[in-house]
């Protein structure tokens, strides 16, 4: 019955995708928010203490913005995105700080910021993101701020769009490349952006804009069931977060501007984005940051907007949280606000969880409690967008404290950081991570490892990770009381050396089959279960330059005594 309502929803959208334009909302602003939003966020700033002090930050960061240079035409490596994402962020505040309080210098700001990267030679197609997010910019800018423009700069502002946005994205769209047919961030971001900056035109650009819509309604649906069945991200938790507000923006710019999403909302796992950002989050707040992510996670609007669309009062819960902790709002923070929330604990969500489709799973001991133990772990698929060699790898949080690392990426800009190269530095190749190494060499690069739950037991079949090596090697990570427990059984047809690790940046104090960890008062003790004549040993993780250093960490490893054709290596973290 869900999938034949889904099914329909989906099918009704897209037929009326046949003419988006007829239900164009033709007044500004359209996109996002209109004029009555604006008005009930005047009030709503001064009856809503919570919002009155977003806004108070806002403002603030609208008077830095002020007093800094505008955004210029520099390339870091083959990006502009640096540039591109900072006039996006200063568009965004310094407008809703104009809309709501009055104030012209801000207005002026913005029209200064829009009026400096109107004049780029180009906005950098050869890396399409960096057009992508400077088209959003100009998008929301020319619309919120359409009604105190003048004639001079909207016909300035639009020329750049259609010239250095929108004309370049037809390109793509006509050929069906690259980003058009993705299955990870750049198609959201890039039909995300591009179709904003289309609504923000549709009444002056109408073929265009309606090619545009066209186009993306039928190209970010490949990316859209990369969250299905269950909400996981394969990218890790920094790309959900660039994929995800980037299908929220398109999505509620298409609700706003046509008053439909043809039915994309509806596309299986999407409704349970949310679920995956807060089980990826540790109880330090850091997230299981595999792939190419850092351990930061940091306010994410989209959280509110996922609230109100899907009724989900923890999605609220989870970005009041991190608002009132003091993370940065956004302008979106202030329009999506839903003060209506709870918490997991409240809402009755089951403490540990594996995620299938992306085979990533989290074991934790309660929630609400800072110091509750938390082990992340994933399965997979080697060959997705930003992945490590990384099947098998966790994380360990207790007290408090993050225990076993994740090192994270590394420099983008290194050669061959996203070619031949990659899987010869150090942060992405299998020694890095909290895995077994197996006569040294890293995993295979195409590999898949596939993940189930079993009495509360995490379980992945690491077989197709050593073609050759083993007749089969499964993992199980479970919770035992206060203890997290690693457990690797391996059978192999051939002797091979085996070299369980995990990169900790705790200082280290080795006894035999014993290890004790400390960081600032805290301690946690790993102990070897298995084998029997198994002993712990440190490794350096420390490389030369372009590298990451890696300053701080260190491997603990355990060294077997001889090499295995059979082997049971069993790790307690307690």
């Amino acid at each position: 019955m869900i999938r034949a309502v889904v099914a329909l929803a989906l099918a009704s959208g897209l037929y009326a995708a046949d003419r988006p334009l007829e239900t164009l909302r033709r007044e500004h602003p359209r996109l996002l928010a209109s004029s009555n939003d604006f008005d009930r966020l005047k009030t709503l700033v001064k009856s809503d203490p919570f919002a009155g002090k977003m806004f108070d930050a806002l403002k603030r960061q609208a008077d830095t913005m002020r007093k800094q240079p505008p955004v210029v035409h520099v390339l870091i490596g083959p990006r502009l995105l640096d540039q591109s994402r900072r006039a996006l962020d200063r568009i965004y505040t310094l407008s809703m700080v104009y809309k709501i309080s009055g104030d012209r210098v801000y207005l002026d700001r913005a029209v200064q910021e829009l009026r400096a990267a109107a004049a780029f030679a180009d906005w950098n197609p050869s890396h399409f993101l960096d057009v992508a997010e400077m088209t959003h910019a100009f998008a929301v800018g020319y619309d919120w701020l359409y009604a105190d423009l003048s004639p001079e700069d909207r016909a300035t502002f639009r020329r750049a769009m259609v010239e250095k946005g929108l004309d370049e994205a037809i390109k793509i769209y006509k050929e069906k490349r690259w980003w058009t047919t993705a299955v990870h961030n750049w198609n959201q971001v890039c039909n995300g952006g591009i179709t904003l900056g289309a609504l923000a035109l549709a009444d002056e650009e109408p073929e265009r804009a309606e090619y545009i819509v066209k186009q993306s309604v039928e190209s970010i649906p490949r990316a859209m069931r990369s969250y299905a069945p269950e909400g996981g991200w394969a990218e890790g938790p920094g790309y959900w977060q660039y994929a995800t507000v980037y299908n929220v923006y398109y999505l509620a710019g298409l609700e706003s501007a046509l008053g439909t999403d043809f039915g994309l909302s509806a596309t299986p796992g999407f409704a349970h984005a949310g679920d995956f950002r807060i089980y990826f989050q540790g109880p330090t707040g850091h997230t299981f940051n595999y792939a190419d992510a850092h351990e930061g996670s940091g306010a994410a609007p989209e959280m509110f907007w996922l609230a109100r669309k899907f009724k989900q009062p923890v999605f609220a819960a989870d970005e009041l949280r991190h608002l009132r902790a003091g993370d940065r709002p956004h302008a979106l923070d202030l329009l999506w606000y839903t003060p209506e929330a709870a918490s997991p604990s409240i809402a009755g969500w089951p403490a540990s969880r594996m995620f299938r489709g992306v085979d990533v799973a989290f074991l934790r001991s309660a929630w609400d409690d800072p110091n509750a133990l938390w082990v992340a772990v994933k399965g997979g698929d080697n060959k997705a967008n930003h992945s490590h060699l990384d099947l098998g790898s966790f994380v360990v949080e207790k007290g408090g404290v993050r225990w076993a690392v994740d090192l994270g990426g590394d420099e983008y800009n290194m050669p061959g950081y996203f070619g031949k190269e990659r899987f010869t530095y150090y942060r992405l190749r299998t020694d890095s991570h909290n895995v077994v190494v197996l006569d040294g060499a890293s995993q295979d690069q195409k590999a898949t490892a596939a993940m189930q739950m079993h009495d509360g037991e995490a379980l992945i079949d690491l077989t197709g990770a050593y073609p050759g090596k083993v007749k089969s090697f499964v993992r199980g990570v479970r919770l035992d009381g206060a203890a997290a427990v690693i457990r690797d059984d391996i059978e192999a047809p051939k002797e091979i050396d085996a070299l369980w690790g995990m990169t900790t940046d705790a200082e280290v104090t080795l006894d035999g089959r014993r290890a004790t960890l400390r960081k600032g008062n805290a301690v946690l003790t790993a102990e070897i279960a298995s084998p029997a004549d198994a002993v712990f040993e440190i490794v350096s993780t420390k490389q030369d330059p372009p590298q990451n250093a890696n300053l701080g960490t260190k491997r603990l490893v355990v060294r077997l005594s001889r090499k295995i054709t059979k082997a049971r290596i069993e790790v307690k973290l307690q």
